[in-house]
């Protein structure tokens, strides 16, 4: 034991040399690179503020010569061409003024190019303000004004004046010189190319110009409220800038962060823009040195690597050397149980998720620790780690919280609890679930109880399903029974009840109204056995290539008249060029009859019914949609799931015997294609077919471009 102590003190004493060698340098390095980054941002900042610097020294130097001009002996013709001259000689002046020693303005001149403005725009009442103040300043001072609020102002426009120094009799007064100052600053905009880098301008009168940073801005204007102790360094920085100040200085990382430029300090550099001596304006640049902390971070992973790997090798070799022998057998029995545990898991997992039962693991907060493949398709993709109404966004608050209940009894008494076929809605309102809460008897922190859903929606589908079917089986019992049993007795009645009719007279007569009613009655009966024959002996269809158009033009003559007499305005919209159907011509007549007379029955008088067409796709095959629609009365919602059940009807009693949409189903499903119905109750019906075309149809040639 005394042997290994000497080894690892020398290990600890290499590390730890190494770590504080490590810091030292990066320590070196990290300030080195952030001197040299703040020059070459001073750098920079000079190098744009210099041409600022002359824009600024060029008009002071145009007012103190046109102060000169005006203070020379001279017509007010002579200054007027002079001014002009300054005027249109240099693009960023607006507008001049000149005051007389009484302050009242005696000139002004507006540049060509904006006499088009309205006066308050060119003739702000800062411009004769401006000039008033330069009245009373010294000789060769120039008075710079506020940026001009306005809303034909852009937040540039300032005005410049300076004293007029004359003895003449009336001499003096002020020159003041409207200025579009924008152009003037231009050159910064050089120095904001960079990513991370932001510009704050301050004016004469220590506000910021529009070319500064929105958010530095926002900050400035805060400097003064409670806020402002956030940003220490940026308070100090404005305070040298107003002093005329230049150097650099340094922002901590959550100051950086606060003024939008990112998690990394940052560097100011500034300086003031001078005129002839006056600090009028300053300007300063913010950097952030994340690329700075981006070779820092490259830096700190490369040399802790190297750390990491010598000490994982000595650590490694001195651990093998003592602990051989005993390690190996402990490794190989470790390897065995974990492949065994990763064997186990995996098989548990695959079974899991290839069950058909949903199945969520719940820890011992209620938390969702793990889905089944059954269930991770119709749960949000943040189910696991959050609660059972988190991860049951759409169901009622009452069946969530049942599952809930069923959890905690089910773990705290140890054993299983159970619903069967609870209508729980948790997806959608027709769900019905088998729900078990299964506590685990040795189950760890991640997963201590375990919730089973069972969906019943296919087994209530197939119920469904089987109980059509029934019907349908036993309509056909029922038709055949029917019109063996019922179809001839009635046809003899209504040959002696017409011969009858014939005998008296017709309807005219006393007893004829009453035959008329046996003769109606009896025709009305056999079309229900009609119906029941063509439901129960539907067959396959023998599918021919049936132009659309020419059958609904055969059935419009029929249909017109239906409609006239139900008082309802029919309207066609089938063209000629679709392609033709694969369908038995007599069962797609008979389809469009039943769908458009169910939509005539459907409308009061003055009602409406369209019957379109027009070229779709249906899944990877090409197909016509028709439209059967009526402005009716509707279908209720509740009841749309049954219109093609045979015999339900929504007609009065008496009127509809619930069969017409029945064979309607048959017979578009026989040809392969697909019926939908849209019903809103008082606003009408829509229903659909999708009806496959003929292979031989040219409607793909004729599209094919």
């Amino acid at each position: 034991m005394h042997r290994l102590l000497a080894p690892l003190l020398l290990l600890l004493v290499a590390l730890a040399s190494v770590a504080g060698g490590a810091v030292w340098f990066i320590q070196r390095d990290r300030q080195s690179l952030v001197e040299q980054f703040g020059r070459d941002r001073q750098a920079q900042l000079d190098e744009a503020a210099s041409g600022v610097a002359r824009s600024l020294e060029d008009l002071g130097d145009n007012l103190r010569f046109a102060s000169e001009l005006l203070a020379q002996p001279g017509s007010a013709g002579d200054h007027h061409n002079e001014l002009r001259a300054l005027l249109e000689a240099v693009g960023q002046y607006r507008a001049i003024a000149v005051l007389g020693p009484d302050g009242e303005e005696r000139l002004f001149l507006v540049d060509h190019k904006s006499r088009h403005l309205p006066r308050d725009a060119v003739h702000p009442p800062a411009l004769v303000d401006t000039a008033r103040l330069a009245l009373t300043a010294p000789v060769g001072h120039v008075i710079p004004s506020h940026p001009i609020e306005g809303p034909a102002s852009s937040g540039w426009m300032r005005v410049f004046a300076i004293r007029i120094d004359s003895d003449e009799p009336g001499g003096g007064g002020a020159v003041a010189i409207l200025v579009d100052t924008e152009p003037l600053f231009a050159p910064l905009r050089m120095v904001t190319v960079e990513e991370h880098t932001r510009l704050l301008l301050l004016g004469a009168h220590g506000t910021p110009a529009p070319m500064s940073d929105p958010a530095l801005a926002s900050w400035h204007r805060r400097l003064g409220e409670p806020a402002g102790s956030l940003v220490p360094g940026l308070r100090t920085l404005v305070a040298r800038m107003r002093a005329g100040a230049a150097g650099t200085l340094r922002l901590n990382e959550a100051e950086a962060t606060r003024l939008g430029l990112g998690p990394a300090d940052a560097v100011a550099t500034f300086r003031p823009l001078r005129m002839r001596g006056e600090a009028s304006w300053s300007v300063a640049t913010v950097s952030s040195t994340s690329a700075l902390r981006s070779h820092e971070r490259t830096l700190v992973l490369r040399l802790s690597l190297a750390a990491l790997l010598i000490a994982v090798f000595l650590v490694a070799f001195g651990t093998y050397v003592v602990l051989a022998n005993r390690r190996a057998v402990a490794l190989q029995e470790s390897l065995r149980h974990a492949a065994r545990f990763a064997h186990l898991h995996e098989k548990t997992q695959k079974i899991l998720d290839h069950i058909p039962t949903g199945i969520l693991a719940l820890d011992r907060e209620g938390r969702i620790s793990a889905v089944n493949q059954a269930l991770r398709a119709r749960l949000p993709a943040t189910a696991v780690g959050s609660t059972l109404p988190e991860a049951f966004p759409s169901a009622p608050a009452a069946a969530v919280q049942r599952l809930g209940a069923m959890v905690l009894a089910a773990r705290d008494q140890g054993a299983v609890r159970s619903l069967h076929g609870e209508p729980l809605s948790l997806f959608n309102e027709k769900d019905q679930f088998n729900v078990h809460a299964v506590p685990l008897e040795h189950g760890d922190g991640e997963a201590s109880t375990l919730l089973v859903l069972e969906d019943l929606s296919n087994v209530r589908m197939l119920e469904d399903q089987l109980l059509r079917a029934e019907k349908l089986a036993t309509v056909g019992v029922l038709a055949a029974g029917v019109a063996h049993e019922i179809g001839t007795p009635l046809g003899i009645i209504r040959g002696h009840a017409e011969y009858m009719l014939q005998k008296v007279g017709g309807v005219e007569h006393p007893q004829g109204r009453g035959l008329n009613a046996i003769v109606t009655q009896i025709d009305r009966v056999s079309r229900i056995i009609r119906q029941l024959l063509d439901l129960s002996r539907l067959q396959p269809a023998r599918a021919g290539v049936v132009p659309l158009a020419t059958v609904v033009r055969g059935l419009q003559e029929l249909l017109d008249v239906e409609a006239e007499r139900r008082h309802v305005h029919f309207e066609m919209d089938v063209p000629e060029r679709l392609p033709s159907l694969a369908a038995d011509a007599d069962q797609l007549q008979q389809v469009l009859l039943n769908l458009t007379l169910n939509a005539c029955d459907a409308c009061s008088a003055g009602g409406h019914v369209r019957l379109s067409a027009s070229a779709c796709v249906a899944g990877d095959t090409q197909a016509v949609e028709i439209r059967v629609q009526d402005d009716g009365r509707g279908i209720a919602p509740e009841h749309l799931h049954q219109v093609f059940d045979p015999f339900f009807t929504t007609k009065k009693r008496g009127q509809g015997t619930g069969l017409g949409l029945s064979v309607v189903a048959q017979i578009v499903r026989n040809h392969g294609g697909q019926v939908g119905v849209e019903s809103e109750p008082g606003r009408g019906t829509v229903v659909t077919l999708r009806w496959p075309v003929a292979a031989a149809s040219g409607w793909e040639e004729r599209h094919a471009v």
